[in-house]
């Protein structure tokens, strides 16, 4: 007799992320399904990694007069869901429950605020520059185990296509026949010509 799994999600926390909470954070409009993840780049300063400026900027603790390229985003109060370092740690921030800072002005099929129905994914990095294998086998497992749990969510996207014109990230270099392979999702489930056919 098989024992069924321990679920990994306590009130939209995922147990074996880091934890570590923002305040910017908001209640979704009533009865939405959560049915898009968005796929961020992210570097503090930018392509500096490893560092606590991404995590001091989600909680708004950043020390602003600390780098030259903090004067230029001063003020900001922002935050995703869940962010993705380059050795595959997956770190969280706002219970998925809730309405993350991350996709701001953005429409998809349609629809616009996206942060409204969407998970926010950030990937430790620079838009058109290589992510990490570790991190492609944790943005997998982290998209399939969020499918599993909110079963709405049938469609993964880039910040470049929710906010074309206006943001850029993941970029070019990111893989997304790649990851459609790892998760064995329709191509239906990704945007308009990302995936390379053989």
């Amino acid at each position: 007799m098989n024992t069924p799994q321990a679920t990994p999600w306590r009130d939209g926390w995922f147990l074996p992320a880091r934890h570590v909470p923002s305040p910017n954070h908001g209640p979704r409009p009533s009865g939405t399904a959560i049915d898009l993840a968005v796929v961020h780049s992210v570097s503090l300063p930018p392509g500096q990694y490893g560092g606590p400026e991404i995590e001091q900027l989600f909680t708004n603790q950043l020390d602003w007069q600390a780098h030259p390229y903090f004067q230029q985003i001063e003020g900001l109060e922002v935050s995703a869901h869940f962010l993705i370092r380059r050795d595959g740690e997956v770190v969280q921030f706002v219970s998925v429950h809730d309405r993350a800072w991350h996709a701001g002005r953005s429409s998809w099929q349609g629809r616009d605020n996206c942060n409204d129905y969407s998970i926010g994914i950030e990937l430790e990095g620079l838009e058109h520059h290589a992510f990490e294998p570790a991190q492609y086998a944790a943005l997998s497992d982290l998209l399939s185990a969020l499918a599993h749990q909110w079963p709405a969510l049938t469609h993964v996207a880039g910040h470049e296509h929710v906010a074309p014109g206006r943001k850029e990230d993941p970029g070019s270099a990111f893989d997304w026949t790649g990851l459609q392979q790892r998760l064995a999702w329709p191509d239906t489930a990704f945007p308009d010509g990302v995936l390379r056919t053989a």
